[in-house]
This record gives C-alpha cells, structure tokens and sequence, in this order.
C-alpha cells in the first residue's frame, strides 16, 4: 500500500488493475485503503465466507504490507454472515493437499505446525503495534470466524449475532489464536466453559462478559462502526499509539513494570509534544 489516499482494491494490496489474480485466487479477501483506515472484507457471501488456507495466506499478506500511515483497521464479512469458519473441504481427510486436515496429518509433526504457524500469521498481525483492528461482526462468527473477530482489538456486534468455537465438538482445538485472546477478553472460567461446551454467545452475552465493545441493530452496523473509527482516528496519532502499546502491555506486565512502562511512555511523549511530533 504506498499511497495513504483513497485506494480501493480488489483483493490483497498490490494486485489492484490489470493482471491481478481473481478475488478466489486473493482467498476471497479484498481491502479498500480510506486515508488511515484499512478495510479488510471477506468476500465469499455464498458460503457465508467460509475460510480456507488461501484466506489466511491473503490475510498475512495485508499484514505484511502495511504502511505506519495506517492507523485503524476494520474486519468485515461481506453478506449475512461474519464468516461461518473452515470451507467444509477442508475436512476430508483423505486429501493430502489443498491445506486441510488431510495434509496436515501427513506431513512430519514439525512441518505440520509449522504449516500451522503460517495460518495463524493471518490473525496475529491484527493487534500489531501502531493499529487499532476493529472487527464488523454480523450473523455467524463460527471458529476461524470467531478466532479472526477475536484476533482483533475491538468488536461491534450487530444484535443477530453469535460467536461460536465448536472445535472440540470436532474432535479439535482452536488454533488460530483464538485461546489466547479469549482468556484475556472474558477470563479464564468463561473461556474454558465457551470452548470446551462450543455453544453458541449471542450478542447481548457478548456484551455483557466483554466481547463486544458495542452491540446494534444490524441495520446500524457499518454507521456505528464508521462512528468508531472516527472516535478512534480522533487523538494525535502519536498520543494514542502510546496509549494503546500501554493498554496491551499492562494484559501481562506486573504492576511495577507496568508503572515503569507508563512513566517512560509519559516522559517521551512530553520530549515529543515540546519538539512539535
């Protein structure tokens, strides 16, 4: 993305005009570029944005090529659904290609998560430092569709929505990031009995135990979450990129590293303000 101006693309950054691969060959993933704001969209409505390795490819992509002119990122689902998780082919055990299950069972056990540790850089970059992510969640956000909205800083839930990681009902885990940030956001109790039941939180329980930020009629959503950003894009970009490393290092730091984080990010940001930055 080298130009911060308004920069719709049709798939992931870089492949927009001529030439560029099909929306299934970018994994269904197309981003619009709006100044600071990155609108990633999963774009596959007639399987409610059903995810495959392809996606996730795509994903990382955006992650790699973003520039320090962004500032927030949003997470959308194109259609009625956020995304309703794995494409079932990935399933059939009996490929061994394609990404799915299959492959994964005969690959080394080394090369299998490491196989892995390439999906889940489709998810991690969304709580990189310098953006804030906001997630759009409508209708299902189902396993790898939950852990993506999970995977980011903020989530606005439409009031059809639910979150679900039905994983272990499978006979699997999640793996896509997913435990982590859900620990963080609702605790370890509320965590374990949502992964291990794999039900389904609507979003009046999403609110209420902490996974969405806001909750609204569906018809609200995109004004709602364009509310959001602008609230977001609103403080000097400097003063809230301190202020949300802080807020993420204080998920882990004790209280004396913590107080140490917040004096040195205070005294920089003073040496900042006096030199005009």
């Amino acid at each position: 993305m080298s130009d911060p101006s308004n920069e719709p693309l049709n798939s992931a950054p870089g492949t927009s005009g001529e030439g560029a691969p099909s929306l299934a060959e970018a994994g269904w993933v197309r981003t619009h570029r709006d100044g600071a704001v990155l609108t990633v969209t999963l774009d596959r409505p007639d399987q409610l944005n059903a995810q495959l390795p392809a996606t996730w490819a795509a994903l990382a992509e955006v992650g790699a090529s973003l520039d320090d002119d962004v500032r927030v990122v949003v997470v959308r689902g194109e259609g009625r659904a956020f995304s309703a998780g794995l494409d079932r082919s990935m399933f059939d055990t009996s490929s061994t290609s394609g990404g799915g299950l299959g492959e994964l069972v005969s690959m080394p056990v080394e090369e299998a998560q490491e196989r892995i540790r390439a999906y889940q850089s489709g998810f991690r970059w969304l709580r990189s430092p310098g953006i804030v992510s906001v997630a759009a969640v409508q209708g299902h956000a189902i396993g790898a569709g939950a852990q993506l909205a999970l995977a980011c800083d903020l989530r606005v839930f439409a009031d059809d929505a639910q979150l679900r990681l039905p994983e272990v009902t499978l006979g699997l885990v999640p793996d896509l990031t997913g435990t982590s940030t859900l620990v963080e956001l609702v605790g370890y109790s509320r965590a374990l009995e949502m992964c291990l039941t794999g039900r389904a939180v609507g979003a009046g329980e999403a609110q209420a135990i902490g996974l969405a930020t806001l909750v609204v009629p569906g018809a609200e959503l995109d004004s709602a979450v364009g509310d959001l950003v602008q609230a977001l894009l609103a403080p000097p970009v400097g003063a809230s990129r301190a202020t949300a490393a802080l807020v993420r290092s204080a998920v882990r730091n004790d209280f004396p590293t913590q107080d140490a984080a917040e004096r040195a990010a205070q005294v920089q940001r003073l040496h900042d303000l006096v030199s005009g930055r």
